[in-house]
């Protein structure tokens, strides 16, 4: 009798021991005579067990820390852990004080770069921060052509003239090492 209604409506069970049978196959809505599904229906089932573990806000905050909170505090703190609202933040032991006095602040300004009110407080551990990047050395001066630096001479502005051999430099540096 199930069969005859199956049959009236079009439908078939799903064929056992195929990849698709199972509970997943039926919540979906997919069948397999509809064909193929969208990866829109896959999509839930494979990510959930990698937000678990990391979700999108904290690699957000990751990335984009410097962004978020500015230069001046990423260079001195750096987003450990995020979960159940508590967001871990590694900073040296100075820095610390400063730090929970600017919690309200830092919190509204995470949760405005997140879209949404993700964090509620925030949690301090001490770390030792890795040292700042170094500067390139200045790169040496390259000598301009004869009749450029002539030219150069001829103007009477010194700002001016500072500025446009430093250009004609730079010009020149870049042919070189292209």
């Amino acid at each position: 009798m199930q069969e005859e209604d199956e049959a009236r409506r079009g439908s078939s069970p799903p064929i056992s021991g195929s990849p698709v049978s199972g509970p997943s196959a039926a919540e979906a809505g997919w069948r397999v005579d509809r064909g193929l599904r969208p990866v829109g229906a896959v999509l839930p089932q494979l990510t959930r067990p990698i937000f678990r573990k990391r979700s999108p806000a904290a690699a957000h905050l990751i990335s984009d820390w410097a962004e978020i909170v500015g230069p001046v505090l990423a260079a001195q703190s750096l987003p450990q852990k995020f979960s159940a609202g508590t967001l871990t933040l590694g900073c040296s032991g100075p820095m610390a004080m400063e730090l929970q006095y600017l919690e309200p602040q830092l919190v509204a300004k995470i949760n405005t770069a997140l879209g949404q009110k993700l964090v509620q407080r925030i949690r301090l551990v001490q770390i030792r921060m890795p040292s700042p990047a170094r500067r390139p050395a200045k790169p040496a001066p390259v000598a301009l052509p004869p009749a450029t630096a002539a030219r150069l001479e001829g103007i009477a502005d010194p700002e001016l003239r500072a500025a446009l051999t430093r250009l004609g430099q730079g010009v020149l540096r870049g042919k070189r090492t292209s």
